[in-house]
């Protein structure tokens, strides 16, 4: 009983304290089925919007500027991996609240951070022709 009561407690402490990410879901909808946008600062995930974001150029040029713009560590040259990052895309395509996820150490995560916030601008997302904050996930292999 007691460990029913203790699953009980978490998962409600889990639904409480959860961020609140919108969906397209859990938003109104006008007569003609068009999203309603109420919250200027909603950010959104790139699945539930009209437009996604890009890099200028598209995803290669994103993957060459990471590439390009990453410096290598040349102390440990066995080191490989996969580094998980998150980030939003304002309005205006800056790039803002960069996260790494998953680091595997070394300095990677800080220098995968440096390189996103030399990013240029993106196009933002849309949704009904109005520019949203959309949450970015990246996956970047490292290997030095």
């Amino acid at each position: 009983m007691k460990k029913v009561l203790i699953l009980i407690l978490i998962s409600l402490t889990q639904t409480i304290f959860s961020q609140k990410i919108t969906r397209i879901t859990d938003l109104q909808k006008d007569k003609n089925g068009k999203v309603i946008l109420q919250d200027e600062n909603a950010i959104y995930i790139p699945i539930d919007i009209e437009i996604k974001p890009e890099f200028p150029g598209g995803r290669v040029k994103f993957n060459h500027f990471l590439d390009d713009n990453y410096k290598k560590s040349n102390k440990r040259p066995t080191i490989q991996g996969k580094l998980f990052a998150t980030f939003i895309i304002e309005r205006d395509g800056s790039l803002s609240n960069i996260n790494v996820l998953r680091d595997i150490g070394h300095g990677t995560g800080e220098e995968l951070i440096r390189v996103l916030k030399l990013s240029p601008r993106w196009k933002p997302g849309k949704l009904n022709n109005k520019e949203v904050r959309t949450l970015y996930s990246l996956v970047f292999p490292v290997q030095l």
